[in-house]
């Protein structure tokens, strides 16, 4: 079983309990396990303490590294993907109860924030289900965080899809856009376009942004920077770093020290919920 989890309550669906937010706890024990799609009437924050998750969406990739959050608003159909040994946290809540978008996003989780989640899941296993002052503050704080640009986004267009999933299976391919546009039996100034018009991205960055979500899920999982930098076909560490650098803002090293010790300015990209 590669999910467990403490529910206060055995068998008891988070959307029947009336409290305007609750918080469990996810236990990971296998790698890469994904839980079946499925969907909330409330709202869910995923927040991964330990460990990394990745989100899917009917359009994108989500990613949650250590000491951030991923909001999926309520109906949102979407499945998760732990790395070994993670520690998450599902914080459901209410419709209306806070300041929160109507769409997916990724955002830094401050350490206030983080204790209140914690404190919430403890404290629902003893007040099965009350409201309580924890909840209060946890809806006044979380939108306040910052936003990150943790999302690769997904075209339902049958050749993105099919381009996506080759990527994903393999993240060192090295294809050009003009073997690629020979694949799906495209020209390439036309796949170019393709891409641009369904993902707002340049096939380079869309590639790009691939391999910084792999590159978090498999750091956060305890993987070295050689062998993200391997996995990902990069020429040198050299290299991987470079890039992620560039992307992020810091090497992988001082950027996942700083996720790790809570601080929010960990990604070089952000806004305000």
């Amino acid at each position: 079983m590669g999910f467990q989890l403490r529910y206060p309550w055995p068998d008891l669906d988070p959307d029947d309990v009336a409290a305007a937010a609750i918080a469990v706890r996810l236990d990971v024990t296998e790698n890469k396990v994904e839980a079946a799609e499925h969907a909330h009437r409330k709202g869910q924050l995923v927040f991964a303490l330990g460990g990394g998750v990745m989100c899917r969406v009917p359009n994108g990739l989500w990613m949650v590294p250590p000491h951030c959050g991923v909001w999926l608003p309520g109906g949102t159909r979407h499945t998760n993907i732990a790395t070994a040994n993670a520690r998450i946290f599902f914080v459901f809540i209410e419709p209306g109860a806070a300041d929160l978008p109507d769409r997916c996003c990724a955002l830094s989780i401050s350490p206030l924030l983080r204790e209140l989640i914690i404190a919430l899941s403890d404290r629902m296993q003893q007040d099965h289900g009350t409201e309580t002052l924890v909840a209060q503050l946890l809806l006044s704080e979380l939108p306040r965080m910052p936003l990150q640009q943790l999302h690769l986004p997904i075209s339902p267009e049958p050749r993105l899809r099919r381009i996506a999933a080759a990527l994903a299976d393999d993240p060192a391919d090295r294809r050009t856009i003009a073997e690629w546009a020979e694949r799906v039996a495209l020209s390439e100034s036309s796949l170019a376009r393709l891409i641009l018009r369904e993902t707002g991205l340049t096939f380079g960055r869309w590639r790009q942004q691939l391999h910084l979500i792999v590159a978090l899920r498999e750091l956060s999982a305890g993987a070295s920077v050689q062998q993200v930098s391997s996995e990902l076909g990069y020429e040198s560490v050299t290299a991987f770093i470079t890039m992620f650098k560039k992307a992020l803002g810091k090497p992988p090293a001082k950027y996942l020290s700083d996720i790790m010790q809570g601080s929010g300015s960990a990604f070089a990209a952000g806004g305000r919920i």
